[in-house]
């Protein structure tokens, strides 16, 4: 049963940088697309961006192409997710998913039953 605990959440203020990780367990990454989303509090969940076994990424939420950067090293099993230029609205619980298929969904926005194991979370909040 594969496993995913994410970090690097945190208190940031606008314009500053965040790096999250999701390390994977109990099975080998490589085998899977690891798709990022977050909720912020009152909203709905939403798919930000996914990455395939290849390294190839989708961006599933426009506001932040160009801003976020999502990166993989399936040697230590990890998915990063760098985030630049944080805006207050970017403020939510990030959770990363991984999908039993090596390719990422088209579907935007993302759907999240596409996804079949979740981590538990880290929140981010950008404010000053």
């Amino acid at each position: 049963q594969l496993q995913l605990v994410e970090s690097g959440g945190g208190l940031v203020q606008p314009g500053g940088s965040l790096r999250l990780s999701c390390v994977a367990s109990g099975s080998t990454l490589a085998a899977y697309a690891i798709g990022w989303f977050r909720r912020a509090p009152g909203k709905e969940q939403e798919g930000v961006l996914c990455i395939s076994n290849s390294g190839s990424v989708t961006v599933t939420l426009d506001s932040v192409k160009g801003r976020f950067v999502l990166s993989r090293d399936n040697d230590y099993n990890t998915v990063y997710l760098q985030m630049n230029s944080l805006k207050p609205e970017d403020s939510a619980d990030y959770y990363c998913a991984a999908r039993r298929f090596p390719f990422c969904p088209s579907d935007k926005p993302a759907i999240t039953s596409k996804y079949d194991f979740w981590g538990q979370g880290t929140r981010v909040t950008v404010s000053a």
